[in-house]
């Protein structure tokens, strides 16, 4: 069995190549998430992009801030072997929104936001409120997850190295 430190810096890359996966599929095709929630209405890239490239042991990172900033810049940096370290997204299903932001490296969910929930007007409300709110982050930790696993479905296929790569680099060089 392997320590837990080597396991991690042997397969830390797998985080920021899912988050780059994750931002092509967003551009390209969004559609097939709804096998892995049915209820999805979009899932989109919100207001913070970073990239990291790691070139003779000196790391590069670009960061996009902003509510309308262009992805293009980002795109450049993946054509220079850039990956995606942290993506910030918003997820909604039908009258629902969720933003949140994704590392890579340790896949972990921070600064979310979830869909608006009923007041508590009595004691006895506030029970059913607590449910809502777990069910609102269970629902944005299922999706992450679905989309992970698919992900390294992929990874582990023929399709990725055949297909995917690829397509995820003409898509880059093509904007």
């Amino acid at each position: 069995m392997l320590d837990i430190a080597v396991a991690y810096n042997r397969y830390k890359f797998l985080g920021n190549e899912f988050l780059t996966w994750l931002w092509f599929m967003i551009e390209n095709d969004q559609g097939s998430f709804r096998q892995h929630d049915p209820d999805l209405v979009s899932l989109t890239v919100g207001n913070r992009l970073v990239l990291e490239n790691t070139l003779n042991n000196a790391k590069e990172t670009v960061t996009i801030k902003g509510d309308n900033a262009s992805l293009e810049e980002g795109l450049v940096a993946l054509t220079k072997g850039s990956v995606v370290t942290e993506i910030h997204l918003s997820y909604k299903t039908g009258a629902q929104n969720w933003k949140f932001s994704l590392k890579g490296e340790s896949l972990n969910i921070s600064n979310l936001k979830l869909p608006e929930t009923g007041p508590v007007e009595t004691p006895d409300d506030l029970e059913g409120v607590v449910l809502e709110k777990v069910y609102l982050i269970e629902k944005v930790v299922v999706l992450v997850n679905n989309l992970f696993s698919h992900f390294i479905h992929l990874r582990v296929s023929n399709t990725w190295q055949n297909q995917t790569m690829s397509r995820i680099r003409k898509w880059a060089t093509s904007n």
